[in-house]
């Protein structure tokens, strides 16, 4: 079956009713009819919430389409129902909500009187819509479609959206649109301390089995990501610089430097690297000076999580990058947002050819901007997508021909330097290697040593697989050469 447009985004999306003329809120529309014809004329007025004091406007709001492209109402109305209740809402969340139910609503229409199907619950399971849902599912699984993880988050969204429609009664099925089991799941935060959580299973979730390639190089920093050798850091900057995006450049190289996320990266801000008379402080590592760069709430640097903390920056990164932030390149690209925009009360450093920034900072994607002209939000795409089709491309032809990384990969790398680094000063016994872990885990922000540890085992636990695996080699050339020998003999 081929997907079709499951989506649409508005880029302002302001919640109103009908009201009547009189209303001293209400705002009137004329919709011409064509020659011939009265106009249509009515009054509306923008919802109000008097008990939380506000209304409910949205930038980037997504619209659930049927297969026809016609706006489904049941999808968007639980899309806005969800919204209602968030005071914060992660647009790109609800977005992938919407996309979820496109692809139901898209299967739907495939079927025979699909606006009748979706309410029928008949005795026998597979009849009704969410088992039948679940198979096509399991097909499109087996047939390499759709990735398992896609599988399941459409199959729990389904699911939301029935429990939603239950609930507000806008019908009681026959039968139960699937059966239920809870149980309790214990587990361990990552100070130790054990936690009970009550947990709702349903026999139409669709289960993803993990199988780890121990080969792959990865470590599980939120997110699977590869540490690049030294060699291979040298290459993506070297193909950086020779496409001559000094951005990407500058970009790169803070994550390599610092283990900035990208987030944290794409909103840094103007102000933090035009200081005249910045404070340096002794690295942590011991080697050089450092601008502690605070990073998160407050600050106007978005963070994973929400989460405070400092970044090292080292001293020639950061006058490097307030050379940048003076250079007349710089002005030029923020006086072009400005003519689009115009001035921006905290400036990113950043900013694209065309003006605009490389990241939408939290704080400014909340605020409601009615005059917003654009259907996505900035999340990096324009950094990802220079690697995919500049960079990778320019090491593969000129060192590596499966050369392969991404961004996140980066900071994976700069906990890889340091350790190699701290592991060093500890075989040198200049420092302890309690000293080390805690350095690495300060450096990354990381909550628990035993994310830490992953960095620090890394290497060890790479060359005791491929010693394995080449032991192994050997033993079974060694068996298979027998085996020639008897397959050569010939048979009398």
């Amino acid at each position: 079956m081929k997907e079709l447009r499951r989506k649409v985004i508005l880029p302002v999306f302001q919640l109103s009713e009908l009201t009547t003329e009189d209303d001293p809120q209400a705002f009137k529309r004329v919709i011409d009819q064509g020659k011939g014809h009265l106009d249509l004329i009515y009054h509306y007025r923008f919802v109000w919430d008097e008990q939380v004091g506000r209304g409910f406007n949205y930038n980037l709001f997504p619209v659930v389409l049927s297969r026809e492209g016609m706006p489904w109402h049941l999808g968007t109305l639980y899309i806005l129902s969800q919204l209602e209740g968030e005071t914060s809402p992660v647009m790109t969340s609800y977005q992938s909500k919407a996309d979820d139910l496109g692809a139901y609503k898209e299967w739907l229409d495939t079927q025979i009187r699909p606006d009748e199907l979706i309410f029928q619950f008949p005795k026998i399971k597979l009849r009704r819509p969410t088992y039948r849902y679940h198979g096509h599912l399991q097909k499109q699984i087996q047939a390499g479609e759709i990735a398992p993880s896609t599988g399941r988050r459409r199959m729990g969204t389904v699911v939301a959206f029935y429990r939603w429609l239950i609930e507000n009664n806008y019908f009681q099925p026959e039968y139960p649109p699937w059966e239920e089991k809870k149980f309790q799941l214990v587990f361990k935060t990552t100070e130790g301390r054990a936690i009970s959580k009550r947990v709702i299973s349903t026999d139409v979730s669709i289960r993803t089995p993990k199988s780890e390639d121990p080969f792959a190089g990865a470590i599980q920093d939120g997110g699977k990501l590869r540490p690049l050798t030294g060699k291979e850091q040298d290459w993506i900057l070297e193909a950086t610089l020779a496409k001559g995006n000094t951005e990407c450049y500058l970009f790169q190289l803070f994550v390599l430097a610092t283990g900035a996320r990208i987030q944290t990266a794409g909103t840094l801000r103007l102000r933090h690297f035009i200081q005249s008379n910045p404070h340096y402080s002794k690295s942590l590592t011991g080697e050089g000076e450092v601008f502690k760069l605070k990073a998160g709430p407050g600050t106007g640097i978005d963070t994973k999580n929400d989460k405070n903390g400092v970044l090292q920056v080292p001293r020639p990164i950061y006058e490097l990058l307030h050379t940048y932030a003076t250079s007349e390149r710089a002005k030029v690209r923020r006086g072009r947002f400005e003519v689009k925009h115009g001035e921006h009360p905290d400036p990113y450093l950043f900013l694209t050819q065309q003006g605009s920034p490389y990241f939408t900072a939290r704080d400014e994607a909340l605020r409601f901007n009615p005059e917003l002209d654009r259907r996505h939000e900035k999340t990096g795409q324009t950094v990802r997508q220079f690697l995919n089709e500049q960079v990778i491309p320019y090491v593969r032809e000129h060192h590596n021909k499966n050369f392969h990384y991404r961004i996140h990969d980066l900071r994976a790398s700069f906990g890889m330097n340091m350790t190699e680094l701290l592991m060093k000063l500890v075989q040198a016994k200049t420092i302890t290697l309690h000293r080390a872990r805690m350095t690495v885990k300060d450096l990354l922000w990381h909550e628990s040593l035993t994310t830490t540890d992953l960095y620090l085992n890394y290497r060890n636990q790479m060359d005791a697989i491929y010693e394995a695996v080449n032991g192994y080699g050997n033993q079974l050339k060694k068996w298979t050469e027998r085996a020639m020998k008897g397959i050569e003999v010939i048979d009398e």
